[in-house]
C-alpha cells in the first residue's frame, strides 16, 4: 500500500455514477430512437428472457402495446411514464417504465412480484402506518415508528432512518433490525460515504434497489452506448466502490427510499439484508408513498416547532422593544437588558460593543478581546447577522477561550462600529462513528479507490463546538436590530418634534407680541390722523365759506380715506400677504357707510380672490378710495347714482376698474387736480398703468398693476 498521502479524497465525488454503461442483471433495458421508436441498443439477457430478435425492432412490437400515445400524455416537464400494460417474456412478466433521455427513449423491464400484495391490503397497511406517523409526538418517535413500518413492508433484516446533519455527514436516528445484527443506532457516517452526485440522484430517484451486491453487470450493447445517461433508470448499475462498501458492512442486498423535504434531501430510509433479496415494484411504489408521508410529517413537525420558537422570540422581542424607545443611552439600555437578551437566545454570554469598548454579561472572552473580535466579525458581515458554532476554526485567537466562546452570533447595529454579540460555550460532543471517519481510503498505483473496510464503532470527542444557532434565533437577532434601529429613529423624531413644538410656541409668542405692537401703532396712527382731521375741520370753520375751506375739506376727506385704508389693512391678522379681493370688499363696505345710506344700493362690486403684498394692497386701496370718492362727487352732481367696482386677474397682473353712468369726464375735475395727481403718482409707484374710458354711457378708470406677492 503506498502513496496514501497523495490520494485525492474527492475522487468519489467525481465518479460518473449516472453513466455506468451497464445495468443490474435482474432486469432488462431497451434503448430506442426517440422519434422512430426503433430499438438501437439494450442490456441484459434480452434474447433468453424477451425476444430472440430485438435489435432494430419497433418498441410497440416488443412491448405489445402502443407507446407513443402514452408518451403524449406526459406533462411537458415529465421524463418518466409507467406503461399501461405489463410485458410478457419467456416464462416471466415485466413491469415496463419508459424514460426520455435526450435523443433516446429508454425502457426498463423489471420482473413483477411473483406474490403481489393485494391492493386493498396494501392500502390498508399504508393507511395504518400513516396514522401512526400522525400520532407521533416528536421526530424521534416518528422515525422509530417509520423504521418498524418499512421493515414490515419490505421484509429486510435491518431498517435505518438516516438523517443528514452538519458537514454533509449523516446519523442513524432510528433503527429496526433482527436481534442478532449489529446496531448502528446513533452512529454517524461521514459525508464521503454518500458522494455529492449520489445525493443529487437520491432526490431525482426516490427509490433504489440492489438485490445482490455480488451481481455481474450487464453492459449496454452494441458498443457506442457506454456514455448513455441512465440517471432516471432504477436498474442502473451501482458504483463498484459502493458495492464493496456494502460487502464490508456484511450486507448482501440493499434498498433505499429518499426522504425529501421541500426539494432537499433530508434523509434516507436505508434497507439492508444479509442475503440477496429483491424489492418488487409494488413494494417499491408503496415504500415511496410511505417515505413521502414520512417526509410530510417531518416537515409538519419541524414547521410547527419553528413556528412555536418564532412566536416565543417575537413575543419577547416585542415586549423588549418598548424599552428601546426611552431616552436612555444605548449603553444603559443594553446594560439593563443584557441578561434578558442572553436568555432570549439561550446564550451563555452577551456583550454590547461600541467604540472599541465592550459591555459584557455572563460568560465570554475578556472585554479587551471583544473589540478585535467585533472588528473581525463586522468585516466579515457588516450589515447582516452572522453566526458560527466553531469560532476557533475561523478566528485563531478564539482557540484560547473555547470554554467561553466556541459559538458566536454577531448583530451589526446601524451606527458604525457597534454590534451585539451572543456567546455559547464549548459543548464537547461524543460522536459514535461507524468506523474511523479519519481513516483515509487506500489505493495502490494499479487499482482504484476502495472504501473503508471497518464499520466497528469508533468513538470521538468533538471539541471547539457549541450548540448550533437555529435559523429562528438568527432571524430573532435580525428583528432585535430592526426594533432597536426603529426605536432610535422614533426617538430622534420625537426629539425633533419637541424642538419644533417649542419653536412654534416661541413663534406664536413673537407673533402675539408683534400683533400687540401693530395694534398699538395702529391706535396711535389713528389718533394722530383723527387729531389732524380735527385741526383741518377747525381751520375750515375759521376760514369761513370759500376756496380755502373747500381745499381744507378735500384734504380732510382724503385724510379720512387714508385713515380708513389704514384701519382696514391693520384689522387683518396677516399684514405681509393678504387677500386683495376680501380687503377691497370690506374697504368698499366702509366707504358705503361713510357716503351715507342713500348710496348703499348704488355701489356694486365684483372682486376676484387675489393674494398680494400688504404694502401693495394699501396703495391699491387708496387708489380705489380716491376713484370712488371722485365718482360720488362729480358723476351725478353730488346725488346718488350707479358706481361699479371690479377687481380681476389678468395673467401676472391685476386690473381694478371704477365705472359710473354719469356725465362723463367733463364733470370731473381736470387731470391737473390734486386727486388725479395723487392717483397717477400712486399708480406710478406700483409700476402700473392708468387708463380712462369716457363714453356717452359714463366714465370709467382702469388701473393695471403687476402683482406683488
Amino acid at each position: 500500500m503506498g502513496h496514501v498521502e497523495n490520494l485525492d479524497l474527492t475522487a468519489c465525488d467525481r465518479e460518473p455514477i449516472h453513466i455506468p454503461g451497464s445495468i443490474q442483471p435482474h432486469g432488462l433495458l431497451l434503448v430506442a430512437d426517440a422519434l422512430s421508436h426503433l430499438v438501437q441498443a439494450g442490456a441484459g439477457a434480452l434474447e433468453e428472457r424477451l425476444k430472440p430478435y430485438w435489435l432494430g425492432q419497433p418498441l410497440d412490437l416488443l412491448l405489445a402495446q402502443e407507446v407513443a400515445p402514452q408518451l403524449a400524455s406526459l406533462p411537458a416537464d415529465a421524463t418518466t411514464v409507467v406503461l399501461e400494460r405489463r410485458v410478457r417474456g419467456h416464462g416471466e412478466i415485466f413491469d415496463a417504465v419508459a424514460h426520455r433521455a435526450g435523443e433516446y427513449l429508454v425502457v426498463e423491464l423489471d420482473p413483477i412480484n411473483p406474490q403481489p400484495i393485494e391492493a386493498v391490503s396494501l392500502l390498508g397497511r399504508l393507511d395504518g402506518f400513516a396514522r401512526s406517523f400522525e400520532q407521533s409526538g416528536d421526530i424521534t418517535t416518528l422515525c422509530e415508528r417509520a423504521a418498524i413500518a418499512f421493515r414490515a413492508l419490505t421484509g429486510f433484516d435491518r431498517i435505518m432512518i438516516y438523517r443528514f446533519v452538519d458537514d454533509e455527514a449523516g446519523q442513524v436516528i432510528a433503527e429496526d433490525r433482527e436481534p442478532e445484527l449489529a446496531s448502528f443506532l446513533h452512529h454517524h457516517f461521514p459525508g464521503s460515504d454518500i458522494p455529492r452526485q449520489a445525493r443529487a440522484l437520491y432526490v431525482r430517484n426516490r427509490v433504489r434497489s440492489i438485490p445482490d451486491v455480488d451481481y455481474v453487470p450487464a453492459p449496454l450493447r452494441p458498443s457506442g452506448f457506454e456514455l448513455l445517461d441512465l440517471s432516471d433508470v432504477g436498474l442502473r448499475s451501482v458504483s463498484p466502490v459502493h458495492l464493496q462498501y456494502l460487502r464490508n458492512m456484511e450486507v448482501a442486498a440493499a434498498a433505499s427510499f429518499s426522504i425529501v423535504r421541500d426539494g432537499v434531501l433530508w434523509g434516507l430510509v436505508a434497507c439492508h439484508h444479509a442475503s440477496p433479496r429483491r424489492l418488487p415494484r409494488d413494494v417499491a411504489v408503496a415504500g415511496t408513498a410511505l417515505a413521502n408521508a414520512l417526509a410530510r410529517q417531518v416537515q409538519a413537525m419541524e414547521q410547527a416547532a419553528a413556528y412555536d420558537e418564532r412566536l416565543r422570540l417575537r413575543s419577547a422581542i416585542d415586549e423588549m422593544a418598548t424599552e428601546f424607545s426611552d431616552e436612555r443611552s444605548a449603553e444603559r439600555i443594553f446594560q439593563d437588558l443584557g441578561t434578558r437578551l442572553c436568555r432570549l437566545l439561550r446564550a451563555d454570554g452577551f456583550a454590547y460593543v461600541a467604540g472599541g469598548k465592550a459591555q459584557p454579561h455572563g460568560v465570554g472572552p475578556e472585554p479587551s478581546a471583544m473589540a478585535d473580535l467585533t472588528a473581525w466579525a463586522l468585516a466579515r458581515s457588516p450589515t447582516e447577522p452572522w453566526a458560527t458554532r466553531s469560532l476557533s476554526r475561523l478566528y485563531d485567537p478564539a482557540a484560547s477561550w473555547p470554554e467561553q466562546a466556541s459559538g458566536l452570533l454577531m448583530l451589526p447595529l446601524a451606527d458604525e462600529g457597534q454590534a451585539l454579540l451572543w456567546f455559547r460555550a464549548e459543548e464537547p460532543e461524543t460522536v459514535r462513528w461507524a468506523g474511523n471517519p479519519h481513516e483515509p481510503a487506500v489505493s495502490d498505483d494499479d487499482r482504484p479507490l476502495t472504501p473503508r473496510a471497518s464499520f466497528a464503532t469508533w468513538v470521538e470527542t468533538v471539541r471547539g463546538r457549541s450548540r448550533a444557532w437555529t435559523v429562528e434565533e438568527i432571524d430573532a437577532a435580525r428583528r432585535i436590530g430592526r426594533a432597536f434601529a426603529e426605536a432610535r429613529i422614533n426617538r430622534r423624531i420625537r426629539r425633533l418634534n419637541g424642538e419644533l413644538h417649542a419653536a412654534l410656541i416661541e413663534r406664536d409668542a413673537l407673533l402675539q407680541q408683534k400683533n400687540l405692537l401693530m395694534k398699538e401703532i395702529d391706535h396711535r396712527v389713528q389718533n394722530s390722523l383723527q387729531i389732524i382731521s380735527s385741526y383741518l375741520s377747525l381751520q375750515a370753520h375759521e376760514a369761513g365759506p370759500g376756496p380755502v375751506a373747500d381745499h381744507l375739506n378735500e384734504a380732510k376727506a382724503r385724510l379720512s380715506a387714508v385713515a380708513l385704508v389704514h384701519r382696514r389693512l391693520y384689522r387683518a391678522d396677516q399684514h405681509d400677504i393678504i387677500d386683495l379681493g376680501q380687503y377691497l370688499r370690506e374697504l368698499l363696505d366702509d366707504l358705503r357707510t361713510a357716503l351715507g345710506r342713500e348710496w348703499q344700493p348704488f355701489i356694486t362690486s365684483a372682486f376676484a380672490p387675489l393674494l398680494v403684498a400688504g404694502r401693495q394692497a394699501m396703495s391699491i386701496g387708496l387708489v380705489m378710495t380716491e376713484l370712488v370718492l371722485n365718482a360720488s362727487k362729480y358723476a351725478y352732481g353730488g346725488s346718488p347714482g350707479p358706481i361699479e367696482v371690479r377687481l380681476e386677474r389678468h395673467h401676472t397682473k391685476l386690473r381694478l376698474s371704477v365705472k359710473d353712468e354719469g356725465r362723463g369726464r367733463q364733470a370731473v375735475r381736470s387731470s391737473s387736480g390734486f386727486g388725479s395727481r395723487m392717483i397717477a403718482a400712486t399708480v406710478g409707484q406700483l409700476k402700473g398703468m392708468l387708463d380712462y374710458d369716457d363714453s356717452p354711457d359714463g366714465f370709467g378708470a382702469v388701473v393695471t398693476v403687476p402683482i406683488e406677492s
